[in-house]
Order: C-alpha cells, then structure tokens, then sequence
C-alpha cells in the first residue's frame, strides 16, 4: 500500500471530517423537520382549523430541507470543492504553458 505524506493524510483526513459534519448537518436539519411538522400540524389543528395555515411552514422549510440536501449530496460534483480544485489546477496548467 502506497503510503501518503503526512501533511496529504492531513488534508484527506480534514475533508473527511468535513463532509461528515455537512452529511450530519443534513439528518439534524431533517430529523428537526420531522419532528416540527406534526407540531405545526398540532398547533393548527387545537387554534383555528379552518384556515390551514401549517401548510407555509411545511411547504416553507421543506424547500430549505431540499436545497440543503442538494448542496451536501449532489452540488459537491457540480460547483463543489472538488470542482475548484479541478479548475484551479486547469488554470495554473493554462498558465504555466502560456509561459512556456
């Protein structure tokens, strides 16, 4: 097994941490989701039931949930970190031949 300098390790080991705290982050953000929405839905229901205004919130925070999923689960290819990295490595390859 090829062994990586330490400042490598370092670096791997940093990004990891990381997208484990994005990754928990995310089940935080969803698990207080599920548990505010039958609240909301409670609240409603013993104030005024006629107007079914949980629905803002629900609708609301859900989108926040959706946007917050994608940006720790399927953003992290598209305009993630490991998209600038690709693009500033381009960039100083692009730079460094236009010297040459």
């Amino acid at each position: 097994m090829k062994r990586l300098p330490d400042f490598e390790t370092n670096k791997k080991a940093i990004k990891a941490r990381k997208r484990i705290e994005d990754i928990k982050g995310f089940y935080q953000h969803l698990l207080a989701y599920c548990l505010f929405t039958p609240f909301t839905i409670f609240i409603n229901y013993k104030t005024y039931w006629d107007y079914k205004w949980f629905w803002f919130s629900i609708i609301g925070w859900g989108i926040g949930l959706i946007i917050h999923g994608f940006t720790v689960f399927v953003q992290k290819g598209v305009f993630g970190r490991q998209w600038e990295e690709r693009k500033i490595e381009e960039l100083m390859r692009k730079e460094e031949n236009k010297w040459d």
